[in-house]
């Protein structure tokens, strides 16, 4: 990128709705990721799904979202963000419509792959957006913003959409999503400015641009980086977007209304956490120490719930600090860009997010074989030795990532600045 893509808005209005367009086109995307745990119990029996049928329809978004980054984090270097951000949009609205019109389990989950396809540039779109037209110092909080009130997505995937797919069914919601979506992305057409030049990327051969991946990739701490990626959102994605509506319906005998005001709960943690974790870094000075306090407190939380069985009361204060403490994701993020050079700002936070939404695909894909073969009890509810495993498996992998991601550099502006 040349040093002219990077100046930010002339006036501060015009940011204000550069940002709010690039926050609801995430929040779509937040809202179709984490959109099955509520409705699980009702797909299930309405189609006859098993726990691993389930676990795929909901890790397939997360799959085709992953495989597209490498083009995306491409296409965004080379045509610019805004014009492939609204490429991928009429993928979403095709995606949401023809979910909701699903006659059968194989058209669920191929609907679910259009959406990923759909939403994979809605998050590292503007993340590109922010780097070009904002000070590096900003970009934690920015992105912070961008995680923390596109989570109304999330939000809305809890208690309002258990309370709509009561009223109308989840078909008529999702009918009613895929509008929305279609709105929004022509408040992008509107608010965000004309792609601008970002230094090499359309001067480049393909080769070198896929050069480009190689190279982002043996960028110095990638890996250690990348792997907490892998483990620290799938571990939320994984509880509240998939398992946790089931496990408080078997275990703990809630109905619709109270499992979605509970993950209602968790999801507003997390958003709370997001804006608050995402000027963090500033005050320790260092990337590194407030993900792994994060990172370890988060591992702990899963220790207790796989270890303790938990009362109803006991499940919903969980929820809510679970949330809190798992939202260090943008100062992971922002840890992220600060190992690549300019030219390779798309591909290589591109890459880093095939961790995190890679990792929700494995993570949910797993965990609904390891449900599977615990298998269920009598009257069909999954047994809690399940859901321990579940619990079990996802703080162990975040651990394990944690203990690797010790070794990665911190550069942090505030150690240049010393």
């Amino acid at each position: 990128m040349n040093s002219s893509s990077s100046v930010a808005p002339a006036r501060s209005e015009t940011a204000l709705l550069l940002i709010l367009a690039l926050i609801a086109i995430y929040a779509v995307s937040q809202f179709l990721r984490n959109s099955i745990g509520v409705i699980a119990h009702d797909l299930a029996r309405q189609l006859d799904l098993t726990a691993t049928q389930i676990g795929l329809l909901s890790s397939t978004f997360f799959f085709s979202f992953a495989a597209a980054q490498i083009p995306v984090g491409i296409a965004i270097d080379r045509y610019g963000p805004k014009r492939t951000m609204l490429a991928t949009a009429v993928l979403a609205v095709a995606g949401t419509a023809l979910f909701a019109m699903a006659p059968s389990a194989a058209t669920l989950i191929a609907s679910r792959a259009v959406m990923g396809l759909g939403c994979s540039t809605f998050f590292m779109a503007p993340l590109v957006i922010y780097a070009r037209r904002f000070p590096p110092e900003r970009f934690a909080g920015l992105t912070s913003l961008q995680m923390g009130f596109a989570n109304i997505g999330t939000l809305s995937a809890t208690a309002p959409l258990a309370a709509s797919a009561a009223f109308f069914g989840w078909r008529a919601s999702f009918l009613g999503v895929a509008v929305l979506t279609a709105l929004v992305a022509l408040a992008i057409v509107w608010a965000v400015p004309k792609d601008t030049v970002a230094g090499r990327g359309e001067q480049e051969t393909w080769a070198s641009t896929f050069r480009g991946v190689g190279k982002a990739l043996r960028v110095r701490s990638f890996w250690p980086v990348f792997f907490v990626h892998l483990t620290a959102y799938s571990c939320f994605a994984t509880m509240v977007g998939l398992w946790g509506g089931p496990w408080l319906t078997d275990v703990h005998g809630a109905d619709l209304t109270a499992r979605g005001n509970i993950l209602l709960i968790g999801a507003a943690a997390q958003m709370i956490g997001l804006l608050l974790w995402g000027v963090m870094d500033r005050y320790w000075g260092s990337y590194k120490r407030p993900v792994l306090f994060g990172g370890g407190a988060t591992v702990l939380l899963l220790a207790i719930v796989t270890l303790f069985p938990l009362d109803r009361t006991s499940a919903t204060v969980w929820f809510g600090l679970f949330g809190l403490f798992v939202a260090f994701t943008p100062i992971l993020t922002a840890h992220g860009k600060s190992l690549f050079p300019p030219e390779l700002t798309g591909r290589g936070i591109t890459l880093m997010n095939i961790g995190s939404i890679g990792g929700a695909f494995l993570s949910q894909s797993v965990t609904g074989l390891l449900m599977d073969a615990v298998g269920r009890a009598e009257n069909g509810v999954y047994l809690p030795e399940g859901y321990r495993v579940v619990f079990a498996s996802l703080g162990g992998w975040l651990l394990l990532s944690l203990l690797f991601y010790r070794g990665a550099i911190d550069p942090h502006p505030s150690r240049h600045a010393a």
